[in-house]
């Protein structure tokens, strides 16, 4: 779940992929089709030091493995751990004559959710451990870094269908605090704004969308810079406690637009904990080869 970094300005939406407009005019019709829902049970009394009771909770819903964020939130007084067991990216760059090859090698991406209200949780992200790889077989150069990331604070406000009806909807402001070690990150304060869109659809499919505006620290490191994402994704039990997604993602930037499939599987074991394991694959040159990884969720 990391934002990619360098001018100040909004992409111009006519200049976008047809991968991106599908996105946006997806994400723009939605609410025009949103159904009523029957009243949900009132957990408003319920707090951090109030916690909701199991036989109230919410069916676990997590932020991965997919990219696109979840629009319901962790119950009151409840915390809720997702992470990266292991994740690996390739990324093999031979424009203009170039041969380099990068790669990266994590353990424990984590995100660490409680419940603050029956509607509102706070999120702590942050890498416990990586290697970051670069090979120039041109210039006949290696590089490596390792170490601990950047922490990201987030704040997940769930403004309707938390507990019922066909749609539910989050807005989720953040912030990157600068704490990565050896080069790992740039240094610098960033932040922004997720909006992710839930749908239940005929068919037990799920859809989820989201738009996420970044202000990042450009490439020149001498200002900010707006980047714009959008993802769309489609999920669907497979058989038992046995799930399945995809996913189109996109990123407008200030270089080439980045855009890649993403698709992967979720077991639940009993009521509280998930395992999953994905991949992410790049459609567009400036995007990565490739991610796998292994997750695991679980809430107490």
């Amino acid at each position: 779940m990391n934002c990619l970094k360098g001018q100040l300005g909004v992409p111009n939406a006519l200049s976008c992929p047809m991968s991106t407009k599908v996105i946006i005019c997806g994400i723009l019709a939605l609410p025009v089709f949103a159904l009523a829902a029957d009243a949900p049970a009132d957990k408003s009394a319920y707090t951090l030091f109030n916690r909701t009771p199991a036989s109230q909770l919410r069916e676990l819903s997590t932020d991965r493995p997919d990219l696109t964020e979840s629009a319901y939130t962790v119950d009151a007084g409840w915390w809720q751990v997702e992470m990266d067991i292991s994740a690996y990216t390739r990324e093999r760059d031979t424009h203009d004559g170039a041969d380099t090859t990068a790669s990266s090698l994590s353990y424990g991406n984590m995100n660490v959710k409680v419940g603050l209200t029956h509607n509102i949780d706070l999120q702590t992200v942050f890498s416990v451990y990586s290697i970051e790889r670069e090979n120039d077989r041109v210039a006949h150069t290696s590089d490596k870094a390792s170490g601990f990331g950047d922490i990201t604070s987030r704040l997940k406000i769930n403004l309707w269908g938390n507990d019922g009806g066909d749609t539910a909807f989050a807005l989720m402001p953040y912030v990157k605090w600068p704490t990565a070690q050896n080069r790992l990150g740039n240094d610098r304060v960033e932040g922004g704004l997720i909006a992710p869109l839930a749908v239940s659809l005929p068919g037990g499919w799920g859809m989820g969308v989201m738009t996420e505006f970044d202000l990042v620290r450009n490439a020149r490191d001498d200002g900010y810079r707006l980047d714009w994402v959008n993802s769309i994704t489609f999920s669907h039990d497979i058989a038992g406690n046995l799930g399945g997604y995809v996913e189109l993602f996109t990123l407008l930037t200030e270089g080439p637009d980045i855009a890649s499939f993403d698709c992967g599987l979720t077991y639940g074991i009993g009521d509280h904990v998930q395992v999953d394991c994905g991949a992410n694959i790049g459609l567009t040159r400036a995007a990565e080869d490739y991610t796998l990884f292994a997750g695991l969720a679980f809430r107490f």
